[in-house]
């Protein structure tokens, strides 16, 4: 597993796991990152990361990122 902040862009990956304080976890749950869900990064510029997720395009910080565990 590692965050992902670290993945290869435009490769898709499983989320295994979300980190992080509750609220944090349910704001990302909200967002679609979820336990079995696939992301695949798209860009990544000046610290923040455009991801797809559950057919939406997503903007998130590093930060928030690095909460997110992929395999």
């Amino acid at each position: 597993m590692m965050p992902l902040s670290m993945v290869d862009q435009g490769k898709p990956n499983i989320i295994s796991r979300v980190g992080g304080k509750e609220e944090v976890r349910r704001f990302l749950e909200n967002l679609g990152f979820v336990s079995g869900a696939i992301v695949t990064v798209i860009s990544s510029a000046g610290g923040n990361l455009i991801v797809n997720v559950k057919d939406s395009r997503v903007a998130i910080g590093r930060d928030m990122a690095n909460k997110v565990l992929v395999n």
